[in-house]
């Protein structure tokens, strides 16, 4: 080893805090991505993938707000069209940039000591709701982590002066406008929590010679100073988000008609029908979605948010009151970061069950990220003080604490590992004490275990038949008057939005879509005789009606949701075994 080459134990000794960030970063990777194929895909995930396919296939993309920001359509078309569509290629980019959010917590070391910081990484890493809809191509893990990664690089910018962390905060906030519409709720809760921060000011200074009024004065001054410092370089970074946010959001209209990116290179006199698409025609797209339509009992919903927080992030939230209630009246003077971040994942707590519109445990997300950061300020004094019980020769103590450590540890790996990776699609998952419990974290959405291999034997089957339908939905229609599976015309089913029907067949047109089959529907009995069909699939409750014309067929039974979806898959052995003869 050269003079100049300094020892790998050194580098870390002098960097112990970023070395230790590094290696959860590397446990939180690693967790993500291990087997992240392996599940079935939920409801949501597949009808956003079969949208991907169907953009690649057509060239047509416009914003809708039922399927949430278009961030997935953009990136995920690309990597499909590198590396080929799959279950663990969807789920990359959330695996991926949650994988690494463990680093952000190195922007914060301005406002955390080293063993807070260390317990917000593991936080970050392993707690269930987090870790499981970090395997899950949904927006809202991305969305936390992305505006996790946009405070830090904030607070960075302020604490050293240095733009260049501006310009990162801007690229990562305008990249979480593209992924789910709750960017303006995390947006409101920073102001709210940024108003009681100030609040706490002017209330310490009511009976100060200055008073609040003096204060308020001062803070104002210094806020002014900083917007100031950095105003030659706020233009460009709302240009940044503007074009970013634009980019993602514009429409792609290859071969029909109305404006399109790229067709906008070709005549430049289109970009301003594509920006106001993009811009205005997104906003009001959202407004005609999601305002005034959730309109539901406040109670129910708040109890479920509540119960899928006790299964997956119980002691995080007892850590975090424990963490605002020290850093509030223990320390010396409050700390704003820590009460920032309470105060931003307490209002979610009572919020989002007002605001969303189904019982979804990923909404739980949103509140878990922050309250993580008081929750790592809590498990640190923890540690201090087991710590001193052990330099003391506390035995007692020392003892105490470890069993609360062991306990701690337990709560958070018994649910990661049952409810992520063992049962990963089932509605009840082992307790620790044994016996049964309902699933929360897993959504209805998410079909039962052991309807894999079946779509896999459909997808070969698809492949391998070399003319005719592939796949034949059997419909009916039901005691509402409501064709299930059953579409009039399968071509309605190209673009958005496909007929209502087309929604019960879910999360099956994700898979027969990536084997590119031919797909049709029937209402009639005959059709199942005619060209012979390879696989036909049908609700449960109709076996009597398909099976005397499927003669030489496998049947299989799955439920397409967690429960009350039973529904059959019939493949024709003679397929089948042509399938497995060309494999």
């Amino acid at each position: 080893m050269s003079s100049g080459e300094r020892p790998v134990s050194g580098w870390v000794e002098q960097n112990r805090g970023f070395a230790g960030i590094l290696a959860v970063t590397a446990v939180s990777l690693a967790l993500r991505l291990f087997a992240l194929g392996n599940r079935f895909a939920h409801w949501d995930e597949a009808r956003v993938g079969y949208w991907i396919l169907r953009y690649q296939k057509t060239g047509v993309f416009q914003y809708h707000a039922d399927i949430h920001g278009p961030f997935f359509v953009q990136v995920n078309s690309i990597l499909f069209q590198l590396f080929g569509a799959s279950d663990f290629m969807a789920r990359l980019p959330v695996a991926l940039i949650t994988g690494l959010l463990p680093l952000a917590v190195w922007l914060y070391r301005d406002h955390l000591r080293f063993a807070e910081m260390v317990g917000l990484a593991l936080f970050f890493a392993v707690n269930p709701i987090l870790l499981y809809y970090s395997r899950f191509m949904r927006n809202d893990v991305l969305l936390a982590a992305l505006m996790l990664f946009t405070l830090g690089f904030y607070l960075r910018a302020y604490a050293t002066g240095k733009a260049r962390y501006l310009y990162l905060g801007t690229a990562t906030m305008a990249v979480a406008f593209t992924t789910k519409e709750n960017v303006l709720l995390y947006l409101l809760s920073w102001l709210g929590a940024g108003a009681l921060l100030l609040d706490h000011r002017l209330f310490l200074a009511r009976n100060r010679e200055r008073g609040w009024t003096g204060v308020f004065v001062e803070y104002a001054k210094r806020g002014g100073r900083g917007l100031w410092r950095f105003a030659p370089h706020l233009a460009l970074c709302l240009i940044e988000l503007f074009a970013i946010v634009t980019y993602f959001y514009a429409p792609r209209a290859r071969g029909v008609e109305g404006p399109g990116l790229l067709k906008a290179f070709g005549d430049p006199s289109m970009f301003g029908a594509v920006v106001s698409e993009a811009t205005l025609g997104s906003w009001e797209k959202l407004n005609g979605q999601w305002v005034g339509s959730q309109e539901h009992a406040y109670l129910p919903y708040l109890e479920h948010f509540v119960s899928v927080l006790e299964q997956g992030a119980l002691p995080l939230l007892v850590f975090a009151i424990l963490g605002f209630l020290s850093a509030r009246y223990v320390d010396e003077r409050p700390r704003d970061l820590v009460s920032f971040a309470f105060y931003w994942g307490a209002v979610g707590i009572l919020g989002y069950p007002l605001v969303t519109d189904i019982k979804a445990p990923w909404n739980t997300v949103h509140v878990v990220a922050p309250l993580a950061i008081p929750a790592a300020v809590g498990v640190a004094l923890l540690y201090r003080w087991g710590k001193e019980a052990y330099e003391d020769d506390d035995t007692a103590a020392t003892a105490a604490t470890a069993l609360v450590c062991l306990l701690v540890v337990a709560q958070v790996a018994f649910p990661a590992l049952s409810i992520v990776y063992l049962h990963p699609q089932d509605s009840q998952v082992p307790t620790m004490l044994g016996g049964q419990q309902d699933n929360k974290i897993v959504q209805y959405g998410q079909p039962a275990s052991g309807i894999k291999p079946t779509l896999e034997k459909v997808q070969a089957v698809s492949k391998a038949n070399q003319q005719g339908t592939d796949v034949l939905y059997y419909g009916h229609v039901d005691a509402q008057s409501q064709y299930i599976f059953y579409v009039p015309d399968e071509s309605d089913n190209d673009y958005l939005r496909p007929a209502s029907s087309w929604y019960n067949r879910l999360p099956l047109p994700w898979y027969t879509e990536m084997a590119d089959a031919t797909v049709d529907s029937t209402l009639k009995n005959e059709s199942l005789e005619n060209g012979n069909p390879p696989v036909v699939i049908a609700r449960t409750e109709k076996k009597s009606d398909v099976e005397p014309h499927l003669s030489g067929y496998i049947a299989y039974d799955h439920e397409l949701t967690l429960y009350g979806s039973e529904t059959t898959i019939y493949i024709e052995r003679s397929a089948l075994r042509q399938a497995n003869s060309t494999t």
